[in-house]
């Protein structure tokens, strides 16, 4: 599957992210993209977008897009807190669907 990683996550995180083809925001030269944009273009190229932003899905028309989004929701974005979802985001990932959005918090 082909995942990609919103700017406001860590990059260090897609080494937690096994058996997945993995590209940042900044790899893909999209960091000043705004999420509008950013989902559109990330839709063309990949199958999940997983962010922090725990607004995108009000703000954004997702059952319009070809793109499954996961919004992590920890207590920070802080590395740590993020790999601590890391069993649960894996879960969700085989699960994802395109023009859904599914949170994956903590147990």
């Amino acid at each position: 599957m082909r995942v990609f990683l919103d700017e406001c996550i860590d990059w260090r995180l897609s080494r937690s992210i096994v058996g997945h083809e993995v590209m940042t925001a900044r790899q893909m030269g999209w960091d000043s993209i705004k999420n509008g944009e950013l989902l559109t273009l990330a839709s063309q190229e990949f199958d999940v977008f997983i962010t922090v932003d725990r607004n995108l899905s009000f703000q954004q028309n997702l059952a319009a897009l070809t793109i499954a989004v996961i919004i992590l929701q920890a207590p920070t974005n802080r590395l740590a807190d993020l790999r601590l979802l890391m069993p649960r985001l894996l879960a969700a990932l085989a699960s994802a669907r395109p023009g859904s959005a599914t949170t994956v918090g903590p147990p």
